[in-house]
């Protein structure tokens, strides 16, 4: 074959490749314009992109959104030790005959150095380790007394004392047990309370008992020095 010759065979092989060519793309952008309508080149398409805490995404790294549940709760304590409001108990014991309790059945007391009108108390600090005064928080519960006759006064720390016709209310340190009255006449200025908000004069020792100087460290087991008493058998004047 001579050199002329295989020239021209070379040639025609060459056009026919970019007639095959041509053939193709032309078949592409055919099929690309049915699909859609417009040719867009790749390289214009808009980019896929997964943000974090996508489900799609298995890469994601984000925690999950937290309910409004989990945050932390607004919702105001409630009463340090368990304070509510007071119970008062119209009670008749033995000798003694009506009285007022608290909750746990503690005979309760006034004092002749408070004021009932108006209202106030004037049993502070140690006076008032000896002689508890009856707080609430709200209004008081109340069986067999007058609701008419309860109140409350504010003492010096802010505190809610209950109040019997005007009269502040005291529980006392010694008494060892419920329904016992060894605070009757103590240093001639307390005295049970009855129901109407007057002292409870029903016994009375001989000799008043002496006032304490210091708070016990626990409940009294007999009466204090110079007398007492209980409602269940009082001796000495009771």
């Amino acid at each position: 074959m001579t050199r002329g010759r295989r020239i021209a065979i070379g040639i025609a092989s060459g056009l026919t490749a970019v007639t095959a060519l041509t053939w193709l793309g032309i078949q592409e952008l055919g099929a690309s314009q049915n699909n859609s309508g417009a040719v867009t080149p790749a390289a214009a398409q808009s980019p896929v992109t997964v943000q974090l805490g996508d489900p799609g995404s298995a890469s994601s790294s984000a925690p999950a959104p937290t309910s409004a549940s989990a945050e932390p709760s607004t919702a105001a304590p409630a009463p340090a030790g368990g304070a509510g409001p007071a119970v008062l108990s119209a009670t008749t014991i033995p000798k003694m005959g009506s009285v007022v309790t608290d909750k746990d059945g503690f005979v309760l007391y006034r004092f002749d150095k408070d004021t009932a009108n108006p209202p106030k108390s004037n049993c502070v600090d140690k006076c008032a380790q000896i002689w508890p005064p009856v707080l609430t928080q709200g209004t008081p519960q109340i069986a067999g007394v007058d609701p008419a006759l309860v109140g409350t006064v504010a003492r010096p720390d802010g505190s809610m004392q209950v109040t019997i016709a005007g009269w502040p209310l005291y529980k006392f340190s010694n008494d060892p047990q419920p329904g016992k009255w060894t605070g009757q006449g103590v240093g001639g200025t307390w005295w049970v309370i009855s129901p109407d908000g007057k002292k409870n004069l029903t016994c009375v020792p001989s000799t008043p008992p002496p006032a304490p100087t210091v708070p016990p460290t626990t409940p009294a087991a007999t009466p204090p020095a110079g007398g007492g008493g209980n409602g269940g058998g009082g001796t000495g004047g009771y």
